[in-house]
């Protein structure tokens, strides 16, 4: 194989995204100017901090609760956030084990504490196995203190487990997160409708 490393993106390329979902959601709630917080590929105000690691999930509650007046606890406010997130079909789980038999598979995501710790890893459970099974390693932006495009976070993968970039492949559904990803000297493909996950994976084998 060209790679001995794969890296994807979670939100918009392995798991689908309706953004308008969530604002109609956060909306009912009565958070009525939710859209200019929330964007396709970087997030604002709460929402950003939450993505960053600079506030706690907690903390992130405790700053939404005014602006969702509707919401009766936080879980209401949890679910409304997880809407932006569709599905994961299990043909993707599929691809990402059988890509790890061959070489060595990582994630890269901005995401933030709310959803990976419920949506995003109960997906990932579909098949009886955990999020961790599916990748040598997770860099989550949530964790590392930055977002995407930023290069830190490429950088802070590419050290962390070792990586030649130039023999790391970094899969995006956002043109700008690719460019960044490129300029760190990794190999990049742009996911989009004509050029999917499961298209780019079985070029791969």
């Amino acid at each position: 194989m060209e790679f001995e490393a794969v890296v994807f993106d979670l939100g918009g390329v392995v798991i689908d995204l309706e953004r308008q979902r969530c604002i109609d959601a956060f909306r009912s709630l009565g958070f009525t100017d939710v859209e200019q917080y929330l964007d396709q590929y970087t997030q604002r105000g709460e929402f950003f901090l939450l993505e960053t690691g600079a506030i706690t999930a907690a903390e992130f509650y405790d700053r939404l609760r005014p602006l969702c007046p509707l919401a009766k606890c936080d879980v209401d406010i949890q679910d409304a956030f997880n809407k932006f997130l569709v599905k994961l079909p299990v043909e993707r789980l599929d691809a990402l084990r059988s890509l790890k038999e061959k070489c060595k598979v990582f994630a890269l995501s901005n995401t933030n504490p709310v959803m990976y710790n419920s949506w995003i890893c109960d997906a990932f459970r579909q098949q009886g196995m955990h999020i961790d099974d599916y990748f040598h390693g997770i860099i989550a932006s949530f964790r590392e203190g930055c977002c995407k495009p930023a290069h830190r976070i490429f950088h802070i993968l590419a050290e962390r487990y070792g990586l030649d970039p130039k023999r790391t492949l970094y899969l995006d559904d956002s043109e700008n997160n690719c460019i960044a990803a490129a300029e760190t000297g990794l190999r990049t493909e742009h996911v989009t409708p004509d050029n999917s996950m499961l298209h780019i994976v079985s070029k791969l084998f």
